[in-house]
């Protein structure tokens, strides 16, 4: 298990000047990573079946259209990220976007169990709180980005380097988070495009916009909070996407589809990953509110030995309203949480 105190990128300026910032600082550790991942995206374990580096890699570059289309901005950073590290455009895309690409590749079969993060939002506190959950060997590149973009609001993003993003909040108040779904993927765009772009808008509508008129590459579930405590839940999948507000009562989420549209197209799961996700969204409704009770549970907050098996990597508790960011990266009680503002 990784941890420590929180790797944090300070960035300012143009996309190209912040994907160089990230590229330069982190570049052995990208490559290190894109070698892990490269590994894992091909495994049977993990996709569903064998593949090899090279062919994950023509499919990354496939779409890497998809990508310029959807935000030029971020792929010119990602692509200016890639060339500081020394890696290529479709290498970038394997390091960030690495779930979507096994739902891309995947076929029915045995899968590895993705039994990861679990996130609420509670309008009453106004707070959106996760566990960030991957192969355990990932938790070797958790870092912070504190960037300025020269066109958007500034932003905190809990990310691993080589990926734009994963969970964040901006200083105009709005907050995202995450959970991996299951689907069979296709050619599209990769989440952390999506993540990024949220955090570059003003108000939740256009957040919202950002998700739903993707064409996304995988399943995955955003939430979304704004400054005022209003927030959406989103289950995007390739084929149909599902809107929740959230105003009143806590939100749980897990790691699998509860809306009734994008239930149909969700992707084979196994038993023991439908039962670990339903148990954390009982155990998520329980605790939502009380955040040491949260945290501190085990079965939300997961410790593993072997570094390919899912563990807790990291975890955030973000107030919007405040522009108030708490990270730690490992499991929190680990390390004590860091507190970051806007």
């Amino acid at each position: 298990m990784h941890s420590g105190e929180m790797r944090v990128l300070t960035a300012r300026g143009a996309p190209s000047a912040l994907g160089e910032a990230h590229g330069s600082r982190f570049g052995p550790m990208i490559k290190d990573y894109l070698s892990d991942r490269l590994h894992l995206a091909g495994d049977a374990v993990w996709s569903g079946r064998t593949v090899s580096a090279d062919q994950i890699l023509t499919l990354a570059d496939s779409t890497l259209d998809h990508h310029e289309a959807y935000s030029p901005e971020l792929f010119e950073e990602m692509v200016a990220m890639g060339e500081s590290a020394g890696i290529s455009p479709a290498e970038a895309v394997v390091v960030g976007g690495f779930t979507d690409l096994v739902d891309v590749v995947r076929n029915h079969g045995d899968v590895q169990v993705f039994d990861e993060c679990t996130a609420v939002i509670d309008p009453v506190s106004k707070v959106l709180a996760q566990t960030w959950d991957m192969h355990a060997s990932a938790g070797a590149y958790v870092i912070l980005l504190d960037i300025a973009p020269d066109r958007h609001p500034a932003a905190l993003v809990q990310t691993t380097t080589g990926c734009l993003g994963q969970i964040g909040m901006n200083e105009a108040g709005i907050a995202i988070g995450i959970n991996n779904l299951t689907s069979m993927g296709r050619v599209g765009v990769t989440w952390p495009f999506l993540v990024r772009k949220v955090l570059q808008q003003l108000d939740l509508d256009d957040a919202i916009k950002c998700i739903v008129d993707a064409r996304v590459a995988g399943g995955h579930n955003f939430l979304i909070l704004g400054p005022d405590g209003v927030g959406v839940n989103i289950e995007a999948m390739p084929g149909s996407h599902q809107v929740t507000r959230i105003e009143i009562d806590p939100f749980v989420h897990t790691n699998h589809c509860i809306g009734e549209v994008t239930r149909l197209e969700e992707g084979e799961r196994s038993q023991e990953h439908i039962i670990g996700s339903d148990r954390r969204l009982d155990l998520g409704r329980r605790h939502a509110g009380d955040w040491d009770a949260f945290f501190a549970d085990p079965d939300i907050s997961k410790r593993v030995v072997d570094p390919h098996t899912t563990a807790t990597c990291g975890a955030v508790l973000m107030k919007p309203g405040e522009r108030r960011m708490q990270a730690v990266w490992g499991i929190p009680g680990d390390q004590p949480w860091e507190t970051f503002s806007l």
